[in-house]
């Protein structure tokens, strides 16, 4: 009996499978519909917001009739998500449905769109997931042929995604370079073709994120107007391209960067593109964001619904002056500060060449003992003297010329037959080929001595500070070169998460010459990233606030430094360095023995401030209210909690002249209904007259506060707290 129920069950779901047509994947704001017709080609329909039972998007006529992936062949003109040569030298493809499979289970559904050609057993099956908790749509594919030979990829997109073109359109993305990363750029989308790129080959946001908002209502607004966003979680070279012909759609195109990267797949080799993310939100940039930042703390980010730890990292107070007596002294200042982990940073490390400049060592991961004789086991006796915990700087994927490592294994670094090898940070660095697995293996266990010696280590900084040259590798095949850059982050994907399984409670951050490295494709094995090297408050807002868009507040690692910045020479207030550095995962970045009496107190009260207030900003949604790019001379911000029963707001000031006009501050996300107590934080001099005063939430969002900022630099964070 048991088997004749499996069989009807199994014959039930082959029908709906063979026979199904329209496919409708919503979330609780969003519908993505497709048509999948056994024997013909599937066909995007709808992507916008969620349709309910009656309105019916092909009788309103604003339903596509395009491509679900769009394939090279009799279609030539047009940009193409896939392209092939077979081995008898065609290249075309023509992609039909066999069959529609759709599973669900621990609150996510699966729908997987099996193609194949129609002459050849060339096989696509494009994948979405939704969940039941959050409002993104996550979209990747897979490729697999049974042809006698191998057969060559050339264009292999993760999602193809036509958007219906109004009057005015207008994309956000994120562009910059080291010590300005991902500045915000926002530009109407006309006519031809607009592509987002990177071909760095190990760090692929230092100069653009694989991230962007489509406003659908003109210039993009942060608190209203509709608009989707999308982010590739990949770490390594991609390729973001708005077609805009003379039709009705925008159509675009994301995925990895195929340029000097086409793929030799062998038979019944399997080729899975990375995840892309895009969601929907008729709330504006900040409701795309709190879409992309929930899904994110509960699906993508590693450790993503856990509070992070305020920390004091060493590079800026000592740089490679690293020794026991001056990492006990931070350790111990800070700690009176009210820190809670002390991070140190590079130059602890080189036996037979000692690592006091950015020169020599890399590789060479064994203590200085002319530098720290009691090992590491010494610092990690000092954190827990002083009552905080132990975190250390590592940069396994590079080497040194000048090293231990590059003598014994030359032929383990990125290079080409017949060219002398171009180096990169002191003369001399270069990068280890992690497509190849002994590679791998070695800087697995880079992590891996480290934790065996020392299980108490509680945190990781990972750092890269070179891009890929020399583009070669020794252990790939001669056909095969081309694989290297998708070989590199997949050998980095096997590292990492051969890591996260054997240490799953260990911090790591994810830096690479600052922000180089911002995006999905790891942050499943890390807790946060390096926002930049650039710690100087005032261009801090305006990073803090891009990046923002697309990742959560408590990925952000945001630390004051000194005095006078060591990047910019500008000299700001602690207490504005503070509250700039509040709106993500507070740390410090300077030499605590440099401040002076007044500035310790100001700290001590300023981070135990942060840690009452660090659920609502690292778990809390963001709204972003007046954005620094608007060039109003201001800039504020607030995270409020779900029930919205708290909420902190920060406003900065940017610019000062005399006889400045302030505007009215209005607040957003709170329940109109409910009445919210003001309190001032982080006060230096006098409160502002609001702090202490009780307000509806309603007038709050549409009247609004005049709040007291002037001086230059001048800067307010509030408690807002409902009351009864």
């Amino acid at each position: 009996m048991k088997k004749l129920l499996l069989l009807i069950v199994s014959v039930l779901l082959f029908v709906e499978t063979i026979q199904a047509e329209h496919i409708r994947l919503s979330t609780k704001g969003s519908t993505l519909l497709i048509t999948a017709t056994h024997g013909k080609s599937p066909r995007f329909r709808y992507f916008g917001a969620r349709l309910n039972d009656v309105d019916n998007p092909f009788d309103a006529g604003i339903a596509f009739n395009e491509a679900l992936y769009p394939e090279f062949g009799a279609q030539c003109a047009r940009e193409m998500a896939i392209q092939a040569t077979h081995p008898d030298g065609n290249q075309s493809l023509e992609l039909v449905v066999e069959s529609v499979e759709r599973r669900s289970g621990n609150g996510a559904h699966i729908t997987a769109i099996h193609t194949k050609d129609k002459h050849y057993p060339f096989y696509v099956t494009v994948f979405y997931k939704t969940y039941d908790d959050c409002e993104v749509i996550e979209t990747w594919t897979e490729m697999r042929h049974t042809e006698k030979r191998p057969v060559t990829l050339y264009r292999f997109a993760s999602a193809f995604l036509p958007i219906r073109r109004g009057t005015d359109n207008w994309i956000s993305h994120f562009h910059g370079s080291w010590g300005a990363e991902g500045y915000l750029e926002e530009e109407p989308l006309i006519g031809g073709m607009k592509v987002i790129r990177n071909k760095d080959g190990v760090r692929n946001t230092q100069t653009d994120n694989p991230s962007f908002m489509y406003s659908l209502d003109g210039k993009p607004q942060e608190l209203s107007g509709r608009v989707i966003g999308g982010t590739l979680a990949w770490g390594g070279n991609y390729r973001i391209a708005f077609a805009n012909d003379n039709s009705n759609l925008t159509r675009i195109f994301v995925g990895i960067n195929e340029e000097q990267s086409h793929y030799i797949l062998e038979p019944k080799e399997v080729f899975t593109t990375p995840v892309f993310a895009f969601t929907y939100s008729n709330e504006g940039k900040s409701g795309v964001s709190r879409n992309i930042h929930r899904w994110a703390r509960l699906h993508r980010l590693n450790h993503g619904t856990a509070l992070r730890p305020i920390l004091l990292n060493s590079w800026e107070g000592v740089y490679f002056k690293v020794n026991q007596e001056v990492m006990d002294q931070m350790m111990r200042d800070f700690a009176d500060l009210g820190g809670e982990l002390f991070v140190m940073d590079d130059g602890w490390f080189g036996d037979k060449y000692p690592r006091n400049n950015g020169k020599t060592s890399l590789g060479d991961w064994m203590v200085c003992k002319e530098k720290l004789p009691k090992g590491i086991e010494g610092l990690i006796g000092s954190a827990k003297s002083h009552g905080i915990k132990f975190g250390i700087w590592i940069e396994p994927e590079m080497t040194n010329t000048k090293s231990e490592l590059f003598e014994k294994y030359p032929d383990w670094v990125i290079q080409q037959p017949y060219r002398e090898m171009k180096t990169g940070r002191g003369g001399t660095q270069l990068v280890l080929d992690l497509s190849n697995p002994a590679v791998q293996e070695f800087v697995f266990k880079v992590v891996d001595n480290l934790m065996t010696k020392h299980p108490e280590i509680a945190y990781i900084k990972w750092d890269d500070n070179m891009t890929l040259v020399n583009y070669g590798s020794t252990y790939l095949p001669a056909e095969k070169q081309s694989h290297l850059y998708i070989e590199y982050h997949r050998g980095m994907d096997k590292v990492l998460r051969r890591i996260h399984e054997k240490y799953p409670n260990l911090i790591m951050q994810s830096c690479a010459s600052g922000g180089g490295r911002v995006n999905y494709g790891v942050l499943p094995y890390y807790d946060e990233f390096w926002t930049s090297d650039n710690t100087d408050a005032l261009q801090r807002v305006y990073m803090q606030w891009s990046i923002s868009n697309f990742y959560p507040s408590n990925a952000m690692a945001a630390h004051v430094s000194a005095h006078k910045n060591h990047q910019s020479k500008r000299i700001t207030p602690l207490k504005f360095r503070f509250d700039v550095a509040m709106m993500g995962r507070l740390g410090m970045e300077l030499q605590p023995k440099d401040m002076s009496e007044k500035d310790k107190t100001f700290a001590r009260q300023a981070i135990a401030t942060y840690k009452q207030i660090r659920p609502v900003v690292q778990q809390g949604d963001l709204y972003r209210i007046m954005s620094p790019f608007e060039k109003t001379g201001y800039a504020s911000l607030m995270y409020v909690t779900p029930e919205k029963e708290r909420a902190v707001f920060f406003v900065y000031k940017m610019e000062h002249f005399v006889r400045q006009r302030c505007p009215i501050f209005r607040m957003a996300g709170l329940d109109p209904q409910k009445r919210y107590k003001l309190t001032e934080l982080n006060v230096s001099g006098k409160a502002i007259r609001q702090s202490g005063k009780i307000f509806t939430g309603e007038y709050l969002m549409n009247s609004g506060l005049d709040i007291e900022l002037n001086t230059e630099y001048a800067s307010r964070v509030l408690s807002v707290e409902a009351v009864e």
